[in-house]
């Protein structure tokens, strides 16, 4: 009786808190995934050089926008810290010197894609038309990269605060504005038409169809208002009132930006890495043909999206471990983490089952094609089997942000992606089981990724053991 009493009362309210704190963070990662969809669906229906130009521009500027997100992610753990030793007055200072470092990365982020793109395409090999194209639509992104820099800080603080809601209404502030942007600026006056009918002003018939110009322009908009809406509500909001966050301006401290580079910097660069990861393993693959190529790509696709809730999690946890933490609390705080884990392992259960049960609708909706949905049916089997690792390495991850513990996780995150998960991929992929067995192909890269990802999670479960131990 005391084992279940001890659950109803320790470990039942701190899973419903973490839960209630990850779901608005899973809905805006959808929110803000979304917007890349739409502008993905609506530049394809107007022609396929803007198609192309998007989804190339498109894997030049999210991975720079994910490197920012993750550096800006270490003001998280920063503010649950001082919240939870109620030293609010310390939380104003820090969060500026988060702002200061999220306004001089967007601008080199808008500086790279303003002038360093071409050659780049160049080297890709990508056609004239589809690289000036591309080159059109990050001009345009780039006036939004400081804003969505800015937001990514502004987010980082209030979830550190315990409000993750605010990310999820004003993400899905940034995908309403998003679509009709996009008709507008992507189809010209057809697209008004589109939107209200025959009703439309003559003049604004004559609006340009700007393509794929256009959505970039879209997307620079949209992030500016979802900077402008977070700095709004978190200036007016009841929950942030004792932090008094706009009262006035802190100037650049080179202590707050040291103590925030050096906990985020590390976070920033294993994202990085997870995301090239997955960069190149399309590249190695891309020689195999297109069903294969086709294969891979919707089994991705699909998986990511269900990594939305263990990811979520993981941001959740680093709030809980760091609240905790800051109160000094250090046996609660290692409770915690090792709860969330526990909960972790349920999602990947939750997760796996999903995944396998509609994994043939899910496949039909993406192809016809009986060949690519063989192959991705047979992709997915694996994928499956890699929920648990996947969910496990994340929030494990996820704990020791909580921490402050960011370095270790960027070593093992690059040792176990790059060097057991891609390394020993493509040698499945491309030479087989010496002795045993051909080349593995796409299933060769697969098994590399679930292998990759169990080292992650050992090594990562290990250092978790140890620093709550220290601490």
């Amino acid at each position: 009786m005391s084992g279940f009493a001890n659950i109803k009362t320790t470990y039942w309210p701190e899973t419903r808190a973490l839960i209630l704190l990850a779901l608005p963070i899973c809905g805006a990662q959808l929110a803000q995934a979304g917007m890349s969809v739409v502008d993905v669906m609506m530049t394809g229906r107007y022609n396929a050089t803007s198609l192309a130009a998007v989804s190339v521009g498109a894997s030049l500027w999210m991975p720079l926008m994910l490197f920012i997100t993750g550096t800006l992610m270490g003001l998280t753990p920063i503010v649950a810290h001082l919240l939870g030793g109620k030293r609010n007055d310390a939380i104003r200072p820090a969060v500026h010197q988060g702002l200061w470092v999220a306004l001089v990365l967007g601008i080199i982020a808008a500086i790279l894609l303003r002038t360093s793109v071409m050659p780049i395409f160049e080297w890709m090999e990508v056609p004239t038309q589809v690289a000036q194209e591309s080159a059109a639509y990050l001009s345009a992104v780039a006036f939004g990269m400081p804003g969505i820099a800015l937001f990514q800080a502004l987010r980082a603080f209030s979830d550190g605060m315990n409000h993750t809601r605010p990310s999820l209404w004003i993400s899905l502030i940034g995908l309403a504005i998003n679509i009709p942007a996009n008709y507008l600026l992507i189809y010209g006056g057809d697209g008004l038409v589109d939107l209200f009918g025959n009703g439309v002003p003559e003049n604004l018939l004559q609006l340009p169809a700007l393509g794929a110009f256009g959505c970039g322009i879209a997307t620079a908009i949209s992030m500016w208002t979802m900077t402008l809406a977070m700095m709004f509500y978190t200036r007016r909001g009841r929950a942030y009132k004792g932090v008094s966050l706009w009262e006035r301006l802190t100037l650049p401290q080179l202590s707050g930006i040291k103590e925030l580079i050096v906990v985020g910097m590390p976070i920033g660069v294993a994202i990085f890495v997870e995301v090239t990861l997955f960069t190149l393993i399309a590249l190695f693959i891309a020689s195999l043909g297109e069903v294969t190529v086709g294969a891979h790509q919707i089994a991705l696709s699909y998986t990511s999206i269900l990594f939305m809730l263990p990811l979520s999690l993981s941001m959740a946890l680093t709030v809980r471990v760091g609240n905790t933490l800051g109160q000094n609390r250090l046996s609660l705080a290692r409770q915690v983490a090792w709860n969330g884990v526990v909960v972790s392992i349920l999602i990947a259960a939750f997760n796996s089952l999903f995944l396998w049960l509609t994994a043939r609708p899910v496949i039909a909706l993406y192809t016809s094609n009986p060949e690519i949905q063989a192959l991705t049916l047979s992709i997915i089997a694996l994928a499956v089997i890699f929920q648990l690792s996947d969910s496990l390495q994340v929030n494990l991850a996820g704990a020791l942000r909580g921490y402050k513990d960011t370095r270790i996780v960027m070593v093992i995150t690059v040792l176990s992606y790059w060097i057991v998960g891609l390394g020993g991929g493509h040698w499945l992929g491309t030479h087989g089981i010496n002795g045993v067995s051909e080349p593995l192909g796409v299933h060769g890269y697969w098994i590399g990724l679930i292998v990759g990802l169990s080292t992650a999670t050992v090594l990562l479960g290990w250092r978790l053991k140890w620093i709550s131990r220290q601490e």
